[in-house]
Formats: C-alpha cells, sequence, structure tokens
C-alpha cells in the first residue's frame, strides 16, 4: 500500500493528463478521418514538437509484463488520475530500435530482457553483478510519480517503479577518487536494429552512453526504474533497467542499462559527442536556455488536447524540482553549463 507524499516536487492531480480529455482528442481525429500518413511530418530533430499521435493508435503493443509489488513510499500520490498508460507504451524515444516514436513499440516486441546483467564497476571497493531477479529482489520498490520532460519540448507525468540508484552506488562502496557515474546500454545489433543501422539508428555511435555528477547519482530522486504502472517495464520503455533522472532532459534517461561505472572524471554521453552544440553534459530543463533550433520556454503536455489545440504549459526550471536540486548546481552558469 502507498501513502499520499507531502514533498513539495509530487505532482497534484491538476497536473495530470485527464483521461477523458485524452479519448476525446482520438474521437475528434476518427470523426474527421484524418490519418496518420496525411499530416506533415517533421524531422527527427523538431518531431517531438510538431508532431501528431496516430489518430486510431494502430501501433500494436505487445504486454507481457508480470505485475510488481510496491512499498509505502514518501515520493508517491496513489490519488493521482495518471496519464494514460497507452500513451506512454506507445509514444517512445529509443533510438536502438527507430527514430519514430512508434517504432520502439514495433520492432522492441522481441527484445530479450530475461537473463539479463549489470555490472557496477570501476573506483568502487566492491565490484557488483545483479542478474534479472536481482533488479526485484534486492532493494524495495517504490512507486514514484515523476514529470517527464524531453528535450524536443513535450512531457509526461508516469508512475515509474523502482529504487534509488543510491541504494546500489552505496553498496558497491565508492572509493574516495569517484566523482562521476557513468552508464551504458546494452549492446546487441542482432536484437537492436538501429544498432545495425546509422540511417534507422540516428546516425548515433552505440553502444549508447550517459553520465552523472556522483552526488546528482546520490540524490534521492534519481530513480532506478523497472516498471511503470504497476508492471515491469516494456521493452520499448527500457526493460529491464532504466535511468530516471526527473530534473534533467529525457535523453539522459538511459535505457536497458547493462554497465554503471564509477570514475573520476567526466564521462562521454552520446548525444553530446554527436551534437555538442545542442546537448551538453548537464541537460537541466531550463526554460531560459533555448535548443538552438527550438524555445525551451514551453512544453507539449501529452495525452490532451484537440487536433487543433493541445495545452501548452510553461517550462519548469529544474522541470519543477528546484526546491530539491537546485543546491546541486549552486554557483554555476547554467547557460554555459547545459
Amino acid at each position: 500500500m502507498l501513502i499520499k507524499s507531502k514533498n513539495k516536487w509530487d505532482l497534484r492531480e491538476c497536473d495530470v493528463t485527464p483521461e477523458p480529455i485524452y479519448r476525446q482528442r482520438r474521437d475528434i481525429l476518427k470523426k474527421l478521418g484524418i490519418a496518420a500518413a496525411s499530416l506533415p511530418l517533421a524531422s527527427n530533430a523538431t518531431a517531438g514538437i510538431f508532431d501528431v499521435f496516430s489518430p486510431d493508435d494502430q501501433t500494436s503493443v505487445v504486454d507481457n509484463r508480470r505485475s510488481l509489488t510496491t512499498i509505502k513510499s514518501s515520493l508517491s500520490n496513489p490519488t493521482l488520475s495518471l496519464t494514460p498508460e497507452k500513451k506512454i507504451l506507445q509514444y517512445n524515444n529509443f533510438y536502438e530500435f527507430g527514430t519514430d516514436k512508434t517504432d520502439p513499440a514495433e520492432r522492441a516486441k522481441n527484445f530479450i530482457t530475461n537473463p539479463w546483467q549489470v555490472k557496477i564497476d570501476g573506483l568502487v571497493n566492491k565490484t557488483l553483478t545483479l542478474d534479472y531477479d536481482d533488479l526485484f529482489s534486492s532493494f524495495p520498490l517504490e512507486e514514484r510519480i515523476y514529470r517527464l520532460r524531453c528535450v524536443e519540448a513535450w512531457s509526461m507525468n508516469i508512475p515509474w517503479i523502482g529504487f534509488s540508484l543510491a541504494d546500489i552506488i552505496k553498496r558497491a562502496d565508492p572509493t574516495s577518487k569517484a566523482k562521476y557515474v557513468a552508464f551504458q546500454t546494452l549492446y546487441d545489433p542482432k536484437q537492436m536494429p538501429g544498432q545495425a543501422s546509422r540511417s534507422l539508428g540516428g546516425g548515433i555511435d552505440y553502444p549508447y552512453v550517459e553520465g552523472l555528477r556522483l552526488d546528482e547519482a546520490l540524490h534521492p530522486l534519481t530513480l532506478l526504474s523497472v516498471g511503470l504502472y504497476g508492471k515491469t517495464l516494456p521493452p520499448q520503455n527500457g526493460a529491464p533497467l532504466r535511468l530516471v533522472v526527473p530534473w534533467k532532459y529525457g535523453f539522459k534517461s538511459i535505457k536497458s542499462i547493462v554497465r554503471i561505472t564509477l570514475t573520476d572524471k567526466q564521462p562521454p554521453t552520446t548525444w553530446n559527442i554527436l551534437a555538442p552544440n545542442e546537448y551538453g553534459f548537464y541537460a537541466n530543463v531550463n526554460p531560459n536556455v533555448d535548443h538552438p533550433r527550438w524555445s525551451q520556454a514551453s512544453e507539449r503536455f501529452i495525452g490532451e488536447g484537440s487536433l487543433f489545440s493541445s495545452r501548452r504549459q510553461p517550462t519548469a526550471m529544474f522541470n519543477g524540482y528546484s526546491e530539491a536540486v537546485a543546491s546541486l548546481y549552486q554557483g554555476m552558469d547554467l547557460k554555459r553549463n547545459y
């Protein structure tokens, strides 16, 4: 049983997509007879800002997930009305399976997540290796409702299930030299077609890598997620293990993690390697620092609105988690360290 949280960073019921509005949008599109193929297509770089959902939600989703039991959490509020699960399952950025939003749900259907191993190594006193079952039994699982803000200027609210990244780091016992945490996604081109094709995979050099400062990684809000909506993660959302850092843009939340390494140097990160002038290491949600090709001052809240108007809302500094995390960046120039 989960308890209602009093924390400042929790979502309020009025912040979450009303399901009737979401369904109303689908109905309007159907009545207008508008097919996704007839809509103007944006480039990959700006797709998140201008795209529109398929009116019939025709992407088939295989759901073989199992239910998870969660414990009481001070970071969870069970009274919230949540963003429709179908949107979360069918609208994804996971370039290992293609660059279109519907590609991951379609192409990850047969992705094998069990067996799985995650190695925690580097500047630690105790190297760890966790298998699939360990991910669900080593630490108490909590449900945490977080905002998710994509760098493409759209957002969702998601009920993640997982445990604090700090739990696994502390168990590995970092040495005094550890300053950063590096992450790596599975590299398996046979299962992940985007890794086998540069055109399909967005021109990225795989495997996907990410990183955090150690103090960011140890922050209690930083989550390793193994599930959402009461079940294990689906492949398109990063099964069996993904990072969730709610005050940063979504590309920092690396999916299908196989390695976590403590290091004394700032690790390379995939999008910063690909376009350093557009995607910085920190990637903190900041309405005052625009992407070079679009504004970050506002965002489109996925899951509501009609064909002609979906609710846009102002982007909050640190995605609404300023009170909890702003002290991590005291004295830093957040425009330079974007």
